[in-house]
């Protein structure tokens, strides 16, 4: 769902395709590798903790509102997957909105 319609943003094939290497990869700004770092370890937090450094490099990257929205966004996506699992969503089946002129 969220390559189909970020690819209708006009986001590149290759950053798309490095994701899974953001890491590694060069195509990623410092706030893009925070906002991903941070969303790993807030999706993973029943497994401990966030990590400091992880904390750091976001309150660096994004300000109080910033981090807040960005948490409640992955929060939200987060749960929406669990609803896909349960009710067995046929994974790819999403089509992205029609893009308005202008937008």
């Amino acid at each position: 769902m969220h390559s189909k319609e970020l690819r209708a943003d006009g986001e590149s094939e290759q950053r798309l395709y490095l994701l899974d290497s953001w890491r590694e990869s060069p195509f990623y700004t410092e706030r893009e590798r925070a906002a991903l770092a941070w969303t790993e370890a807030v999706t993973l937090v029943a497994e401990g903790h966030v990590p400091e450094d992880v904390y750091e490099a976001a309150r660096a990257q994004f300000n109080e509102q910033e981090l807040a929205n960005l948490t409640i966004a992955l929060v939200a996506i987060n749960g929406a997957n669990r609803l896909n699992i349960a009710f067995r969503t046929v994974p790819g089946s999403h089509q992205p909105a029609p893009r308005r002129t202008g937008e």
